[in-house]
């Protein structure tokens, strides 16, 4: 109402021709839309000692204590267990009749760097121009301050892989916690992995898998694949010949110097196999692809996508590669496959004993439904137990920071979720949560927008 009363005022001093005013007019404007757009954007939450008493705690990576506390001290989880001493500083959180459980982690998502996909491309910075973009750091376009970084922690996830997309080489992915006023206080890790986009052996279009055209022989399309695959060959060959003479001139100054370059040393941690690379796949020809080319390039791999991953199982665990699967949601891809094909692909992996988890790969505004798709899993093949650790201690194991996040064990990041229920079921509410100790206030421009209109009654005649 108080906008729609300024715009009131805006159109009649346009026609008066009165500029200053209307320049306060503005100024008065944009004032009451801070205040009323996204004023629960950005808290942080508080630090302290706290203590969660009388509660079943969930700690995934070892058995369920049906009645014990959870210490919480400089943003580290201090002592969990059924007996332990609660200091006379802790703030008492009383848990009864409550769960916790540790928070969950998207490893598949743009967060933070998509806001609105249509109609607003400023808010967009998923993608940079041309093919090769190693030195992309996703964690510089991360916008602490996104409506969909409180929508999506409130419902009980803690944590995320944030990538950039496009191309063929698209940048390094970060793994940000949900809470924090800058990136640097987001990231846990700022470079996590780089993304490619591995080359398809597309022969036409193919509903659910993309692609498009006349239609292309096998033979063709399978040497189109092959003249990308050289182009990645050769660029990483360049990147570890490049850290070679790097390393050889540090070590002797008589030797050519060679000039740092922004793409190359960007791809050096990766093409050595100390960091992950993401390579997105879905259907099996291309994973065991991606197999190959880890395989013979000695590189750390990780899927994104796997449609049809679990077909690729053994080349997937010889070459110790995991999957984080993102088609929980997606159609089936062929009118031949049940409505519950991808609904019962987690289980299937976790039968033929791949490594993988369950991500939504979403822009924003979805990874809020993170634990629905992880409960759907559970509903078709997998355990509760199992459905859980999919977005919890699975995501990350593979994304190599199982000793910080994941569990409820000592000494781990205190992302701590309080649920009166479990917390994949959608009925359930969240009622405490910590983000790296804080706790965090269980707002977003949803539970407003609920508070707002929820005693509404009918305007009288």
């Amino acid at each position: 109402m108080k906008n729609f009363n300024i715009s009131k005022k805006i159109a009649v001093l346009l026609r008066s021709g009165s500029v200053a005013v209307l320049a306060m007019v503005m100024l008065a404007a944009g004032s009451v839309s801070a205040q009323s757009d996204g004023s629960q954007q950005n808290k942080t939450g508080r630090a302290g000692t706290f203590a969660i008493t009388n509660a079943r705690i969930v700690t995934v990576s070892g058995e369920v204590i049906e009645k014990g506390s959870v210490l919480i001290r400089d943003g580290k989880i201090a002592a969990v267990g059924d007996s332990i001493q609660i200091p006379r500083d802790a703030e008492n959180i009383k848990g009864d009749g409550m769960t916790v459980f540790p928070g969950m982690i998207d490893a598949a998502t743009n967060l933070g760097l998509a806001e609105i996909s249509g109609g607003a491309n400023a808010t967009m910075d998923v993608q940079e121009t041309g093919t090769i973009n190693a030195n992309a750091r996703a964690i510089k376009g991360v916008n602490p301050h996104s409506s969909h970084v409180n929508v999506t922690r409130i419902n009980g996830i803690t944590t995320v892989i944030s990538f950039p997309t496009g191309g063929l080489i698209s940048g390094q992915a970060a793994l940000i916690n949900l809470n924090g006023s800058t990136q640097d206080e987001m990231a846990v890790v700022p470079n996590a992995g780089l993304i490619v986009n591995f080359p398809r052996v597309s022969t036409g279009r193919r509903f659910g898998f993309g692609g498009g055209g006349a239609p292309t022989d096998f033979n063709t399309a399978l040497r189109r694949r092959d003249e990308q695959l050289d182009v990645l060959k050769k660029l990483f060959e360049a990147a570890k010949n490049y850290q070679k003479a790097r390393a050889a001139y540090e070590a002797d100054k008589s030797l050519p110097y060679t000039a740092v370059d922004a793409q190359l040393d960007a791809l050096v941690p990766y093409v050595t196999g100390e960091k992950p690379i993401f390579f997105t796949a879905e259907r099996e020809i291309d994973i065991k692809g991606v197999a190959k080319f880890v395989a013979d390039q000695k590189l750390k791999g990780i899927i994104i996508g796997g449609q049809e991953a679990w077909k690729a199982a053994d080349d997937l665990k010889r070459n110790d590669i995991a999957v984080i699967f993102t088609n929980i949601y997606s159609l089936p891809t062929s009118e031949d496959y049940p409505y519950d094909y991808y609904f019962a692909a987690p289980g299937k992996m976790q039968s033929a004993g791949i490594k993988f988890a369950v991500s939504t790969g979403e822009g924003g505004g979805e990874v809020r439904d993170l634990p629905y798709q992880a409960g759907i899993a559970g509903a078709f093949g997998l355990t509760p137990e199992q459905a859980l650790r999919s977005v919890t201690l699975n995501p990350a194991e593979i994304l190599g920071v199982a000793d910080k996040l994941g569990s409820i064990e000592v000494g781990k990041i205190a992302n701590v979720v309080v649920a009166d229920g479990d917390i994949l079921d959608p009925r359930t509410k969240i009622q405490h949560m910590f983000i790296g100790g804080r706790l965090i206030p269980l707002t977003s421009r949803h539970t407003e927008l609920f508070d707002s209109f929820k005693d509404r009654t009918a305007i009288p005649k």
